[in-house]
């Protein structure tokens, strides 16, 4: 098994930013993310799926997005979304994969 299988990254602004306003949060986790279609040029075989099923955030202990994968998604994914800054707080997002690999990271949201 990949020794760095997961290492998940979550980064949101390192500066105190305003209350009310919109920030990205910007995610990446390593991941071979096989889709099942793809075959093995040495043997001819079909590689397993095997791929992030769901992304799931929390801000502050709240669920804020949720998304829904398939194996149709690149390598070590990386995504994104924004989120309304309301209090200093964590951000952390949780990576689940069709094997039940699970994985998560967070940063600390500064609100002025």
């Amino acid at each position: 098994m990949d020794t760095e299988l997961g290492n998940p990254k979550v980064r949101g602004p390192q500066e105190a930013v305003a209350k009310g306003s919109m920030v990205t949060i910007k995610t990446m986790v390593k991941h071979p993310m096989e889709s099942g279609l793809r075959k093995d040029k040495d043997t001819g075989q079909t590689i397993p799926a095997y791929f992030i099923q769901k992304v799931e955030a929390t801000y502050l202990g709240q669920p804020v997005m949720k998304a829904e994968w398939t194996g149709a998604v690149s390598r070590n994914p990386f995504f994104s979304f924004n989120l309304k800054a309301t209090a200093t707080g964590p951000v952390v997002v949780t990576w689940t994969d069709n094997q039940g690999g699970t994985w998560n990271d967070k940063t600390e949201l500064k609100v002025m």
